[in-house]
């Protein structure tokens, strides 16, 4: 059975909705939560990979953002 985890790699099995429920996910493992976080439906309407769909993040207040750039960083440090 093919894998329809969303990646680059599989565009075939690509889901917007599926990607938004992963980055929630990844995001909450960490204690933040971005509320605005959804599939941006207008993005199907417009041509920029029509495909693929795009994925609104969003608002956040300041402690979020902070907390999402210090995941970031110490992703990077790693």
């Amino acid at each position: 059975m093919e894998s329809t985890r969303p990646t680059q790699s599989n565009p075939s099995n690509y889901d917007v909705t599926l990607c938004v429920e992963e980055l929630r996910a990844a995001l909450g493992a960490h204690g933040i939560t971005l509320p605005s976080l959804r599939v941006d439906l207008p993005g199907f309407a417009g041509r920029y990979e029509p495909t693929r769909g795009l994925v609104a993040l969003g608002g956040c207040n300041a402690d979020t953002a902070l907390k999402l750039a210090a995941v970031l960083r110490n992703a990077v440090e790693r």
